[in-house]
């Protein structure tokens, strides 16, 4: 195993642990934050500008960078308009999210707990994709 390979599992791990101790893998949590005209949680607010204070900084950075800190070339987004494609996409994206409660980082993780919502999620995910990807290959 390499050094990169090593890099990402761990970071998967440390992520995965966070989206636990955050209650990001807990679609009721998530629910309750979507929630804004009933019983609002907004400690999900809390996590979510955590996570931009860590992340801007970082991307920032990154955006100056040709490699990686671990020698890797960087790729980082080079499409920067909002179109038909982005916005149709974060609208699914939102659905999905306020349907099931969870995205794909949690679902995953609750997937690891066998969580019946969650195994159910990223099935529903992964064969979105797939559908995505044939729909792509036909366009081309």
């Amino acid at each position: 195993m390499n050094k990169v390979t090593i890099s990402a599992f761990v970071s998967g791990l440390i992520f995965s642990f966070g989206l636990l101790l955050s209650g990001m893998a807990n679609p009721e949590k998530v629910l309750g934050f979507l929630d804004l005209f009933g019983a609002w949680d907004p400690s999900l607010a809390l996590v979510m500008g955590g996570a931009i204070a860590v992340g801007l900084p970082a991307f920032l950075i990154a955006q100056k960078r040709t490699n990686a800190i671990l020698g890797e070339p960087m790729h980082l987004p080079a499409n920067r308009k909002l179109d038909k494609r982005l916005l149709l996409g974060s609208l699914a994206f939102g659905v999905g999210w306020g349907l099931a409660g969870f995205c794909p980082g949690p679902g995953i993780v609750a997937s690891g707990a066998l969580e019946p919502g969650a195994l159910v999620f990223v099935l529903a995910m992964v064969s979105g994709m797939l559908v995505f990807r044939q729909l792509e290959r036909r366009t081309r």
